[in-house]
């Protein structure tokens, strides 16, 4: 039983019960797709508390969109005057670079907060649910797009196929729908079951990329994994019949996935064992150090901390707070565990103290970053 992951809960509401739901996934053994067992509000998932996630939220997520904006752009030719309408726009980050090159944006978001931040960049946000009514709303103020993206928003949908076809009906005919998510097939290889959560309604492939494009009317045009997250896959789509502009690296990404076992169930009874085993050997360890007299703090309030403490059963009489550099979580507190959220400067009060590195996906700069702050600061991976 899991609350929102991406759900930080404001002082003000701290009296306010957590809404907690299963966190199952499964796998359609007919199509190969893997999706949530336990179906939520959307609306309740993105407007019922501010959205707190913001695309510009450290240097290395600003490079990543800087470098998105670049290599998608030149890719697909856009030109001057071109339109670039982002789904899951967020703060505008993204499309305030595309903006730079010429291009005329819109953005869609769920998320009203969210909204606001963007008009701060001179970017207009039309706020709601993406689906082919939105999409005509959107088409109608500039015209149909060149570029239609969705990053780490695609995998949010309750409907993906009724995502991907509102995306082609708002596409021009020369145009490309983008979508950029976490590769499942990456999460577990390396174990990352901590990307399960109930934002993430679907979890993609290759497989389940080219097949939810074909009920679209897209086909795959162009498919790669990036560092992003842990590693993401990038699929660009275009409209056209099954197989025309079809990236060759697909049939290989597929049979690599076939290969690797993604689509037999008994995967995934490992995989379950497997996570079981690691989080009662990270509890040994979480347990001598707390009988030690050593403080823990959390490092990184991201969505995928949330999995990780609430399925631990870490909450807020085990670790003393959680630290982050966005000014739109701190002063929050973690969903289901209740940890308050401060700044990293608090880490320099310590004598003893551990990080436990909560995104794992930037230890490294983590790290560095907080060695400066107190070196003598110990570090715990779960």
């Amino acid at each position: 039983m899991h609350p929102f992951a991406d759900t930080f809960v404001a002082p003000e509401r701290a009296s306010e019960a957590d809404r907690f739901y299963p966190l199952a996934c499964d796998l359609c053994t007919s199509c190969g797709h893997f999706q949530l067992r336990c179906r939520t509000d959307p609306e309740a998932r993105y407007s019922e508390h501010d959205y707190s996630y913001t695309s510009s939220n450290s240097a290395f997520s600003r490079g990543h969109w800087e470098r998105y904006a670049e290599d998608v752009g030149r890719q697909n030719g856009l030109s001057a005057g071109d339109v670039v309408v982002e789904v899951g726009s967020n703060d505008g980050y993204l499309l305030e670079q595309f903006k730079k090159q010429g291009a005329r944006v819109l953005g869609i978001d769920a998320a009203p907060a969210m909204a606001d931040l963007a008009a701060e960049r001179g970017v207009e946000t039309l706020v709601g649910l993406f689906d082919s009514q939105l999409g005509a709303r959107a088409q109608g103020k500039f015209g149909a797009a060149k570029l239609v993206l969705a990053n780490n928003v695609f995998n949010h949908a309750d409907d993906i196929v009724g995502f991907a076809k509102a995306a082609a009906e708002l596409l021009a005919p020369n145009g490309t729908f983008v979508f950029e998510l976490p590769y499942w097939c990456q999460g577990i290889r390396d174990g990352h079951f901590d990307q399960i959560y109930h934002e993430h309604v679907s979890y993609l492939t290759a497989r389940s990329s080219q097949r939810i494009g074909r009920a679209a009317g897209l086909n795959v045009h162009k498919i790669e994994v990036v560092n992003y997250h842990g590693g993401s896959l990038r699929v660009s789509t275009r409209l056209g019949r099954p197989g025309v502009w079809e990236d060759p690296n697909l049939a290989q990404m597929i049979a690599q996935e076939v290969s690797d076992g993604m689509f037999d169930v008994n995967t995934y009874r490992e995989f379950t064992k497997a996570i079981e085993v690691r989080r009662n050997r990270f509890l040994e360890q979480f347990y001598a150090l707390k009988n030690r007299g050593v403080a823990v703090v959390g490092v990184g309030a991201a969505a995928k901390g949330n999995t990780m403490l609430n399925y631990y059963r870490l909450d807020q009489t085990l670790v003393d707070c959680v630290t982050d550099a966005s000014p739109y979580k701190q002063g929050k507190y973690t969903p289901g565990t209740r940890i308050p959220i401060r700044g990293d400067e608090v880490l320099s009060g310590y004598g003893s103290v551990a990080a436990l590195i909560l995104s794992w996906n930037i230890a490294d700069t983590l790290k560095a970053k907080l060695r400066e702050i107190n070196p003598s600061i110990e570090f715990l991976h779960p």
